[in-house]
């Protein structure tokens, strides 16, 4: 069997304070799709929140680990700084005055790779940015957002890693099949073949930058493709040549293997399969608290522990 290459981002995983403020923000802000509701499968008294396009699909989700009583992390050397959303380059008027009007401080860069930039912080001090870049991938949009899909989130960039210096973690990328493809300044630009969503990992460079600390704001890891359980074993194997990994740990919604870069980001390899219509239908993604077989027994307790949260819908599915 030949190697699959590996085409971008399957998602980015977070950590955040108040579960509540956190699902708002990305809901009824930045419009994406709540797509699931379980709980960290390591630690099964906090929640893991899903965002993402209208089906959870690889490249748009953003994931979150809330803990109400976590602290603010700093972002420092060997860490992911911006996670990067692709949004239609007419839009970003738009977003800048949406997220003005939710007392959200923007920064607008006009041209960053060609590119025009809109930076931001989420309420836990997360680095987000909206790219404007034209995207040949098929939308679907989040049936209960008000954003307009001329305007709509289409998925991920991409993301900016800081780093002290560049070759262990350019050797990993290597590793992964992505590529140099642009400099500009203290930043290089890294991109898989072809055109899928999230295909840009961004390094820049400070050599005197310090370490940050994990906390809510900060980025626990970020994850890539992999087409299908044989093939990720098969990536498994070539990883393991290069860097020490864990075995293949079930997900329910994926499969995953977690192996930490050089530079000292914790990278994943996550299938994309089964998906998240496993357990809940498309229509009510998100909906109910779900968790693995193994958790079932203890879903009333974890119900009724787990602080209550309010899925606000923007707009009211209509039925045809």
């Amino acid at each position: 069997m030949t190697l699959k290459p590996i085409v971008g981002l399957h998602h980015v995983t977070a950590i955040a304070s108040d579960p509540q403020r956190n699902l708002d923000f990305y809901t009824r802000v930045l419009g994406l799709r709540f797509v699931k509701k379980t709980v960290n499968f390591d630690d099964p008294g906090t929640y893991h929140f899903y965002f993402g396009d209208d089906l959870g699909t690889p490249g748009t989700i953003l994931t979150f680990f809330p803990w109400p009583h976590a602290t603010r992390g700093r972002v420092g050397a060997g860490e992911v700084t911006h996670t990067a959303f692709s949004v239609p380059p007419d839009s970003l008027s738009y977003w800048e005055q949406r997220l003005t009007d939710a007392q959200i401080v923007v920064v607008r860069t006009e041209k960053r790779m060609g590119e025009t930039v809109l930076s931001f912080q989420d309420p836990d001090g997360m680095g987000i940015e909206l790219v404007g870049h034209n995207e040949t991938t098929e939308l679907k949009l989040p049936r209960f957002a008000d954003v307009p899909a001329e305007y709509a989130i289409r998925g991920f960039f991409g993301v900016t890693m800081l780093q002290r210096e560049r070759k262990g973690t350019e050797a990993a990328l290597a590793v992964l099949g992505f590529k140099l493809v642009a400099e500009e300044g203290n930043r290089l630009r890294f991109s898989a073949d072809g055109d899928a969503l999230g295909n840009h990992v961004d390094i820049v460079l400070d050599p005197k930058v310090t370490r940050g600390y994990s906390g809510a704001g900060t980025v626990h890891h970020i994850a890539f493709r992999s087409a299908d359980y044989e093939d990720q074993k098969e990536w498994l194997a070539k990883i393991g040549q290069y860097m020490h990994s864990s075995p293949i740990m079930e997900r329910d919604y994926f499969r995953s293997i977690y192996f930490r870069e050089p530079g000292g980001v914790l990278f994943e390899l996550a299938t994309d399969i089964p998906g998240f219509a496993i357990d809940e239908s498309a229509k009510s993604l998100g909906e109910e608290l779900c968790v693995p077989e193994w958790l079932e027994k203890n879903l009333a307790a974890m119900t009724r522990s787990l602080p209550a949260v309010t899925l606000h819908k923007a707009k009211v599915e209509v039925s045809s």
